[in-house]
This record gives structure tokens, sequence and C-alpha cells, in this order.
């Protein structure tokens, strides 16, 4: 998602483009005196602050509370905390004064810099924050210090602040709170001195996560799903089994019968919302509703028609996107060939809070509150969907129990079922609209289903000559705006990304791309690509390892360390070395077996994020496998909160462990089978494996880390399978094959 983000970036300033991409200057900082008092991790309150051009990201109010202002969804990753840690390094503030709000939608002030506009995704939120937030932090800090030498007829440079107080040798000290007004009055200094790493006293150390209060007690309007407003009505949508069908008729008369349903209507394109009082009415109408479906232009083929088109896909040619020597020639002259054809799923995001956002139109302005992913696009849809004017949509960002690029949708299919609702509803009302558990695993935008098929050839000392790769996977971008920016000669770069820039060793490299059109509705999810690159390039090292003998570890030792004569990849390497000797190291690795159980290695760069870990599992007398323990090494540049850094590994590993070992979508003549947690079958508490995490230390930029802990866990633990019965596990879930 970040190399997408990247090109839109790169051509946001092109006058052809969309207005919402137009590049525009973000203001470093400054302060918003007398605003409203925010509990920690408290969502941006209606109107709170908006029109304060001067400040976008901090606000001190009377009583010396710094809130910072978030222009990311925080999902759980813990950004809020991030972006704040940065403002108190340079202001010198103390944690306990801290606070965060979600920022309002403005492309102008709260662009991703990565982006070209107001989103979150792709592990940039810090990474492209680190320098924007610190700079914030540092001009609130200057003018702080100004307005106290002004006042107290003293030079600047005597002034000192430590704890969130201003002091000065004769005596005298005040708080933030104290000067906040007079501070605000003052120009901003054109430029500021940010602190060095050997000054820091938050970054790279510890800083307590500000949501923690809240998400403790429950704090009302937290997440999306909490909030309530007064004459609020519910919806939820009764959307098509098959992907593309459309209602061809309906009775409302049962459904508006159940006591609570206020009305049924018919969405077109969409499928037919009843309205009621609460949800549990709007659910026991929708389930008396009768419809009759027209599936004529719908997918209806299985996942079993899906894959046997897509095998066939895989033993043809097809658009290339890497041609480095000749790989058919490098294998056939080959002592030894290995090859293996894997097999991918679809995957729901499965986040603990279901699709849901609420809308309150009145006249030409709309209100809306829900964890925004993407503000920029979020804002210019909903605009266009009710026919007002962009800058009559106001976004109140709440915190979102998970997305892993759910709530992202290239369509904001949520914000059009919304607001088309309300539109059709036509009366000044708030509706949320809610999605079930059973909705959001049946409403598509899943991880796309794929194959990858992999020849490699060893000469006779067992060092990689050529590999073949071809994939077959469902581009997640044609037929979207993003396609512009990504689709190139037939190549969606979020296909391939993981094996066009695979860096280990290897003189001859070929690889192939289908893209298959299917109706199925696909998005990216957590790592994107990545999610299936890393896992067959992994195994595959494993598999070639075997084959020619070598321990797996060695094995990539001596194909990471071969210079090839382009800096990048030779960086990377060098990078990809520090973690693997790192988790070698952690894991005591003697060898893939360790004693009755069995170890597999992985390492794999995402996000501009290196990781190696290292999975041991052992063998039930059933034949099943168990994932133990799961070591972890990764090097994500400057760590801003280690801890949490280790948290989004271990979270990501867990998410990682549920697709390898037991999740999948699977479609009968169009319709998908699971509804829910019984049948969509994420990783149980009790079968999370002790997981011990080391962040590298590293002077390099922050770079991304609620992704890249997924990718390497699955091949880590199929290797440790191969290493335990002779055979790569090349179709998932494990379960499938009776191993998990």
């Amino acid at each position: 998602m970040f190399h997408v983000m990247k090109r839109m970036q790169d051509a946001a300033a092109r006058p052809t483009r969309r207005n919402f991409l137009k590049m525009s200057a973000v203001a470093a900082g400054g302060l918003v005196v007398g605003s409203r008092l925010a509990l920690p991790g408290a969502a941006l309150a209606e109107g709170a602050a908006a029109e304060d051009a001067f400040t976008p990201f901090i606000r001190i109010s009377p009583d010396g509370l710094v809130t910072v202002l978030n222009k990311h969804l925080d999902m759980g990753q813990g950004n809020a905390t991030g972006l704040a840690t940065l403002v108190a390094e340079e202001l010198d503030a103390s944690p306990e004064q801290m606070r965060a709000e979600f920022a309002p939608a403005d492309v102008e002030r709260y662009k991703n810099l990565a982006f070209g506009m107001q989103g979150t995704g792709g592990s940039t939120a810090i990474a492209n924050s680190f320098e924007q937030y610190r700079k914030a932090g540092a001009t609130a800090r200057a003018m702080l210090v100004a307005a106290a030498a002004k006042a107290w007829g003293v030079p600047t440079g005597e002034i000192t602040i430590s704890g969130g107080t201003l002091s000065h040798a004769s005596g005298k000290s005040g708080t933030f709170g104290e000067f906040a007004e007079a501070a605000a009055k003052l120009e901003a200094p054109a430029e500021v001195t940010l602190k060095s790493p050997d000054q820091w006293v938050y970054i790279g150390k510890s800083f307590p996560r500000l949501d923690v209060p809240n998400k403790t007690v429950g704090a009302p309007n937290t997440y999306g799903m909490d909030v309530q407003r007064d004459n609020m009505l519910v919806a939820v949508l009764t959307r098509p089994l098959a992907f593309g069908a459309k209602v061809k008729s309906f009775n409302a008369d049962t459904a508006k019968a159940v006591k609570g349903v206020v009305d049924v209507i018919d969405v077109p394109g969409h499928g037919v919302a009843v309205l009621a009082t609460s949800t549990w009415p709007a659910i026991k109408g929708r389930e008396a509703l009768e419809i009759e479906w027209d599936e004529a232009g719908a997918e209806t083929r299985s996942s079993d028609a899906l894959f046997a088109e897509y095998r066939e896909l895989a033993d043809t040619a097809g658009p290339v996107f890497r041609d480095d020597g000749d790989a058919e020639a490098a294998i056939a002259g080959a002592a030894t060939v290995v090859e293996q054809v894997f097999e991918f799923p679809y995957l729901a995001h499965g986040m603990m809070e279901p699709m849901v956002l609420t809308i309150h139109v009145e006249g030409d302005r709309a209100t809306l509150w829900y964890p925004s992913q993407f503000q920029t696009v979020d804002q210019q849809t909903a605009a266009t969907v009710l026919g007002i004017p962009v800058q009559n949509v106001t976004i109140n960002t709440l915190y979102g129990g998970g997305s892993f690029g759910r709530r992202t949708s290239p369509d904001a299919r949520h914000i059009v079922e919304a607001a088309s609702i309300a539109k059709i509803w036509g009366k000044s009302q708030p509706i949320k609209l809610v999605y079930t558990r059973e909705d959001d695993t049946r409403a598509g935008y899943y991880r796309p289903m794929g194959v990858h098929k992999v020849r490699a050839g060893l000469d006779a000392d067992g060092n990689l000559v050529g590999w073949h790769h071809r994939i077959v996977q469902q581009s997640l971008m044609s037929g979207t705006f993003f396609e512009q920016f990504m689709v190139h000669d037939g190549i969606d770069e979020t296909s391939v990304e993981g094996v066009k820039d695979a860096s280990y060793a290897i003189p001859a490299f070929h690889a192939e791309l289908h893209s298959p059109k299917v109706g199925v509705p696909v998005l990216w999810w957590r790592s994107v690509g990545h999610t299936q690159t890393g896992y067959v390039v992994e195994a595959m090292m494993d598999k070639a390892a075997h084959a020619a003998g070598v321990d797996p570890l060695e094995f990539r030792r001596r194909h990471l360390s071969q210079p090839s004569g382009i800096a990048e990849r030779d960086k990377d390497n060098a990078r990809k070395l520090g973690v693997l000797d790192k988790v070698a190291e952690m894991s005591g690795w003697s060898g893939a077996q360790h004693g009755d159980r069995f170890r597999g290695i992985a390492v794999h760069k995402s996000f501009n994020t290196y990781v190696a870990e290292v999975a041991e599992v052992s063998r039930r007398e059933d034949g099943t496998f168990k994932v133990e323990n799961v070591w972890c090494a990764v090097d994500c540049g400057v760590a801003v909160n280690p801890d949490n850094v280790k948290a989004q590994m271990e979270g990501g590993i867990g998410y990682g462990l549920a697709a390898v070992l037991f999740s999948e979508i699977t479609l009968t003549d169009g319709h998908v089978d699971q509804l829910n947690f019984d049948t969509y079958r994420p990783l149980r508490i009790e079968e999370m494996p002790k997981v011990v995490v080391e962040v590298l230390a590293s002077a390099e930029a922050p770079s991304g880390a609620g992704e890249p802990g997924t990718p390497p866990v699955g091949p880590a633990v199929a290797n440790a399978i191969l290493a335990a019965t002779g055979e790569l596990p090349a179709v998932l879930p494990l379960t499938k094959a009776g191993l998990a």
C-alpha cells in the first residue's frame, strides 16, 4: 500500500489529477489557547479547533494540558501515542500532561506526506510524521520560551523547560498554561533546532499509551460502534449472497411488522436497508424480509473452480515484471532443480469491530462519526453521493477496533451505503449503519486468493543460479482510481511486491504475473502482497536449502552476503543479515531440529522494515502441529516507542498464524461459506505461542511497524514442518492437509 501512495504523491502536483490530491504546505506547529480539555485518547469533539489553521497539530489549554491532533487513524497500532511522544520530546513536556485527539478531515493541513492526501496505511504513520511532529513540538517550545522571556525580561537562552515547567536561574518558573495565550500571539519561528539522538528522553525509550485509560473504562464514543445521537435510527443492509447480484423484488410487509422497524428502503446497487429505532429490531426486521435476487450478472463460481482456473494460468506465460538474466537456461543447466506450486485462499480482515458509520445529513451539510482511515477519499465520496460541497462534509474520526486494511476500500463502499441510505430516507435524522459480524464476513473486500508456481535451480555447490516465478492473483487496483498509478503494462505492483524486489543473490531471475478477472471484491490485507510473496520466497529458500543439504540459516546468509553491485539491494541485504543473525542468537539456532521439536526461519523486508523470525513447532499425536515459540528480530529504523513496536510484532505474528493455520474464505456457487468466527477461524488465545521480540538499535529513519511482523511467520512455520516431515506445506491453511 505504501507503493500505491508513493506513486500518488509523485503525481499529486499534476493539475490533471483530482483536487483532493493537490499538494499543499502543512504548517509545522503552534498553540491553540483555551481549547477543550481532552481525556487521554479522546476523539476530536465536533468543531474543536477546526478553525485554527495557524496551529494544526498542538493545542495547549490554560491548565497546561497539551493536546496533539493526530492526522492518522489509530486502530490499535498506537500511533496516537507515537505522535504525542514526538511532540513531548521536543516540547520537554511530561507524559502526564499529554493528550491525543483525531484531527478533522482537512487535506490542506493533515495530509499524509507519503500519500499527498489525508489517510493512514502502508505502515506510514510514524515514518511520514517523524520530523513533522517533532518540528511542531520544537516550534511550540520556542514560542513558549519567547513568551516567558518577554514576561520575565530575560534572554530566551537562559530559560529551560523540564517536565512541562519553564524555569530561570533567578527562581522564576511557570507552566505551559500560564504562557499559552501570550505564546499563541507570537509569530512562529521559521526554523527550529531539533534534539540530537543523544538528547532524547522519550524517543527510543518508553512512553505510556494514551489510549489505555479510555479503553480500560469503556469511555463513551471511543469507537464507532459506541456512537449514540438524539433521534438516531439504526440501519442494517441486506446485501446479495452472490457478488454482483441485484434485487429482483422484495416484500417489506413482514419486516415492517417487527416492533421498532421504521421503514424498509431499496438502495439501488447495494441491497435493501431496514431502518429501526435500535440495532436489534433492525436485525430482526431484516431477517423477516422476503427478497428475490437476480444473479444473472453475478460471480457464481466456486473456490474449487477458481483454483482450477488459476492452476491452468500458472502453467502459461504471462506479463513479465522481472527479467534478470536467462532463468530458463540457468535452471535447465542446474545440478538440482526444486519446484513448488503454492495456493492461498481468500482471507477476511476479521477485525474485532465490524464496519460501522453514523451519518447526519442536514440540508447541504453532513456530519459523520466513525473510524475514518482515508478521510480525504471518504469526504469526497460522501459529498459526491449527497451532491453537496466537499467542505460541507465533516468527519469526526474515532478509534477503530482494528482494520488491517478493511476500512480503506478504494470505492469507500461503506460511505456510499450510508450516504445513499441517508439521501433516500430524506429526513434530517442521524442514521447509524451497522454491519453485523456476518455482514462483515460476507461483504467481500478480501485478501485475494492466489497461486504461485516457482522453479529454482542450484549448482553443484548448492548455490541458487536461477529462479522462475509465476503469480496468478486478482488485481487489487484494476477498476479503481488507483489503477492509473499502480498498474503498468498489465502488472499490478501490489501483486508482485516481495518478488520484484527480492534481494537474494540469484544471477538469473524471471517473474511473471496473471491477473484474472473475478467478481469477488478484494482489498489490501495486512502486509498486502507480502502476505503471499513473503511466504513463497522464504518457503522456497528452505526447500532449496534442504535440496542442497545446507542449514537454512547458512543458506540465507550465503545468498545475502554476496555483493550485487546494486547499492540499495546490498543495503537491504546487510540489514536482513542483521535481523537474521539477531534472531539466530535469540533462539539459540543450532539447526532445524531442536530435541523433539522442529524450527523454521524466515526473513523479509516490507514497508522498509526488516524482520526475521524463528518458529518452533511440536507434533501432536494426531499428526497436527502446535506452534510453541516464535522469536522475532526487527529493524524498523529509529523505534519511537520500542514497547509498541514489540506489541505490533506480537500482534502481527498472531494475525499471520491464524491465516497460515486456519483462516480461509471459500465460495460455493459464488456464495461465501463462512459467517462468523466459528467458521472463519481466528487464532484462539490458548493457541498463541510464546513470542520474544527484540528491536535492533538503528540510526536509520523510522519505518513501518504495523504490518511487517506478519509475512515471515507463515514461512517460518512452514519451514519448521518441512524439517519435521520432509514435505513443504504449500496449500493454505494448514488444516487442509491435516497439519493444524
